[in-house]
């Protein structure tokens, strides 16, 4: 595999890790304590808050330029957290569980495409994937599915979460 692609990863997932502690954010902002799903959306916000800082130190020790759209995602991670907790707690989780599910998809084509070319990457990315579909485990657990308009709903979230995969792998 080519440097240039693994770069990509690298920008791509730090971006990926960055917009998932916004999302939190922004739950945690509508929901507060209000919510018996607080101590969970804490919990999964504290690993993706462990997963950012694992991959700045990547992007870091690699010389990686981060993506250019982080102000973006900024603002739309927080947003899209928030506007989901404001229906409820069920459309909250539904955001986390289409989040995850695209990102668990989007993490073993990744390690695919790695095999055996970088097993530090690969290692990272398999222990964070664990994570995610656990993130997307509890979500639905939790009533994800039970969210108003789920099947739209989350079709749409992983719609954006594939596009802006797109976009921070060569912005």
């Amino acid at each position: 595999m080519s440097e240039q692609r693994t770069r990509r990863m690298l920008r791509v997932d730090q971006a990926g890790e960055y917009g998932a502690t916004r999302i939190y954010a922004g739950q945690l902002a509508v929901m507060g304590n209000r919510s018996e799903l607080a101590g969970e959306i804490r919990h999964m916000a504290d690993q993706e808050a462990d997963h950012l800082a694992r991959f700045d130190a990547l992007v870091s020790a690699r010389g990686v330029r981060p993506t250019a759209l982080q102000p973006l995602w900024h603002v739309a991670g927080f947003a899209l957290g928030a506007a989901t907790a404001l229906i409820g707690p069920k459309a909250a989780m539904a955001c986390t569980a289409a989040v995850e599910e695209e990102i668990d998809r989007h993490y073993s084509a990744q390690l695919d495409e790695l095999g055996n070319d970088d097993p530090e990457l690969a290692a990272t990315i398999r222990e964070f994937r664990e994570d995610e579909r656990d993130h997307r485990d509890t979500a639905l657990a939790h009533g994800a599915e039970q969210a108003p308009a789920y099947p739209v709903l989350a079709g749409a979230i992983r719609l954006g979460c594939r596009l802006a995969i797109r976009l921070a792998e060569r912005i």
